[in-house]
């Protein structure tokens, strides 16, 4: 089982899905598949799964086909259905929870509630982040970062609080308490995956947070958005490497559509189960839709951009290919460029 934690109550909402009985008898029922309709004519996805087609110049399945890795035609639509059909299930029982253990640093709940606490000085937050020596070297490594670009090397927990100030604090602490959930997963496919996911996370956070304030949307809110955006995905890949005993991943169309869709969704319910603002969980499920919302519109974009820089950076594209131009406007160029910089 893996650990998935919250700085709100605590919930293994994915316990029962993983469980050894669970996960076997999934796996039998795709190999059972496989092995009777191996002279079958081939059909489609089942409609009840399939959303409409990506256009070929869809970021997010672009991005999800370049995690996926190379594609295979040898992968049956049985097998895309029953991986489907276990993932809505999933995605509609996301509560399921028992014994998750969280893992983040005992201090980082007592500083959040500091900074909360505007009577709180930095004196008493450089004290409370000293006890935990790894977030103090967090801190100080965040504060001389290309993104505050300090005058002068800072090399004191005390200097780095006064420059990275209340918001930026919030956001760090964050950050940290998020990257177990996503960086860290066993399996195949998840622990294939997991550094890139987490690194356009990031890139959409940090975006997300640029990005709102000139949409009126709150900027940790959108940093928070943007962290926890992809923890849908992450489950899915989780998911299938209990039940699926391929060597590659799908990749149709209709496959694509359904998986992303039902990610975003179930991203926006762990959100609302883990006790998020509901302005957070609406931004998750309204992204990309029509008429939504300031944050939602934010996080939107903010994917986009973390996802085309994720994909530049590891070469797939050049920073000037007309694929990541097209949807760049002058602004979102201006913080994809930024988060070049970036090392989170």
């Amino acid at each position: 089982m893996f650990s998935i934690l919250s700085s709100a109550p605590m919930i293994n909402w994915i316990a029962r899905w993983f469980r050894p009985a669970a996960a076997s008898t999934a796996a039998a029922a795709i190999v059972a598949q496989q092995q009777q309709q191996q002279q079958q004519q081939q059909q489609p996805v089942h409609a009840q799964y399939a959303a409409p087609a990506p256009q070929q110049d869809d970021v997010r399945t672009v991005f999800y086909r370049w995690l996926a890795g190379p594609p295979r035609d040898d992968i049956l639509p049985s097998t895309e259905k029953l991986i489907l059909e276990e993932f809505k299930r999933l995605v509609e029982a996301p509560q399921s929870a028992s014994d998750l253990v969280p893992r983040v640093p005992a201090v980082i709940p007592q500083l959040l509630r500091s900074l909360r606490d505007d009577s709180v000085s930095g004196a008493e937050l450089s004290r409370q982040l000293a006890q935990d020596v790894v977030l103090v070297a967090e801190v100080i490594r965040e504060a001389n970062s290309p993104y505050y670009r300090p005058a002068a090397p800072i090399k004191t927990i005390e200097g780095a609080i006064m420059l990275l100030g209340q918001n930026g604090m919030r956001m760090l602490l964050a950050r940290v308490a998020f990257r177990p959930i996503i960086s860290n997963q066993p399996g195949q496919f998840a622990h294939q995956v997991a550094p890139q996911v987490w690194r356009q996370s990031e890139a959409c956070a940090l975006a997300a947070s640029m990005l709102a304030p000139g949409s009126g949307a709150n900027p940790f809110e959108a940093y928070l958005a943007g962290l926890l955006h992809q923890v849908g995905l992450i489950v899915a890949f989780r998911l299938i490497d209990q039940i699926y005993t391929g060597d590659a991943l799908p990749q149709s169309d209709e496959f694509c559509a359904a998986l992303l869709a039902d990610s975003q969704l179930l991203s926006a319910r762990i959100a609302a189960l883990w006790e998020f603002p509901v302005t957070v969980s609406n931004a998750i499920e309204q992204a990309g839709a029509k008429d939504a919302l300031a944050l939602a519109r934010v996080l939107d974009q903010a994917d986009r951009i973390g996802m085309l820089r994720v994909l530049v950076d590891a070469g797939q594209y050049a920073p000037d290919d007309p694929f990541v131009l097209q949807h760049l406007d002058p602004a979102a160029t201006a913080i994809y460029q930024k988060l070049s910089d970036e090392e989170h």
